[in-house]
């Protein structure tokens, strides 16, 4: 249990007074970041990357649903995997209403999982969600982007990942990946992340992940608590 101090309601305020200074100069830092990130050079994709949607085959740049900017969850379910990541999972509980606000700031977003679209829909039917969810089994686009790793990088117990090389014997990876389109249908890499979670952030105890193997161990998928 949480051990903090108990005071008055003066005193509460005194000390979330603090915090909130604190906080402004983390915003002003986080929104300088930003611009930052949104000067970051961009990458021209150059491969032909193939995806299997609800209506068939899709182009990366068919993705953009005719708009500029694309975001894409790569969402962990290899080809061989019987149900989703249960932490992916978890951020996709928050991902039904997501798509329809992003649309109207000329964004689009999907995830995408190299498990064939059969089981994408299976696993998508079971756990009640409606987000836009391509396939690309087949497709060199998940292992471009960092998020899906090959037999003998498993078997060699490293690889790279979140831009360094690091510990992994996952087949596939949590990511995001980030495309702008241009009125001439060229497509470009503009951004990359791998990972994050804040809503717990805020409670009291945090995150209150210590003591756990990992971080995340304590999720479970929402028909499995």
């Amino acid at each position: 249990m949480p051990n903090n101090e108990v005071v008055s309601h003066e005193d509460w305020l005194k000390a979330r007074r603090e915090l909130l200074a604190a906080e402004k100069e983390f915003t002003r830092q986080r929104d300088a970041l930003t611009r930052r990130r949104m000067a970051l050079p961009w990458e021209r994709v150059e491969k032909s990357y193939q995806f299997e949607g609800p209506n068939g085959a899709l182009s990366l740049a068919d993705l953009f649903e005719g708009r500029s900017q694309l975001i894409v969850y790569h969402f962990m379910l290899g080809p061989d995997w019987e149900e989703g990541c249960k932490s992916c999972s978890f951020w996709a509980d928050n991902f039904n209403g997501i798509p329809i606000h992003l649309n109207h700031r000329d964004v689009t977003f999907t995830a995408v999982s190299r498990a064939p679209l059969a089981k994408i829909d299976a696993y998508k039917k079971r756990m009640g969600w409606s987000f836009p969810w391509v396939s690309s089994y087949g497709s060199d686009f998940n292992f471009d982007h960092q998020a899906s790793f090959t037999p003998g990088q498993i078997a060699e117990g490293k690889a790279y990942y979140n831009y360094g090389i690091m510990s992994n014997t996952l087949s596939e990876r949590v990511g995001i990946s980030v495309f702008y389109k241009n009125g001439r249908g060229e497509v470009f890499h503009t951004y990359s992340c791998f990972g994050a979670y804040h809503y717990l952030d805020l409670a009291p105890k945090g995150r209150d992940e210590d003591g756990l193997e990992f971080s995340m161990e304590w999720v479970r998928r929402h028909d499995q608590y």
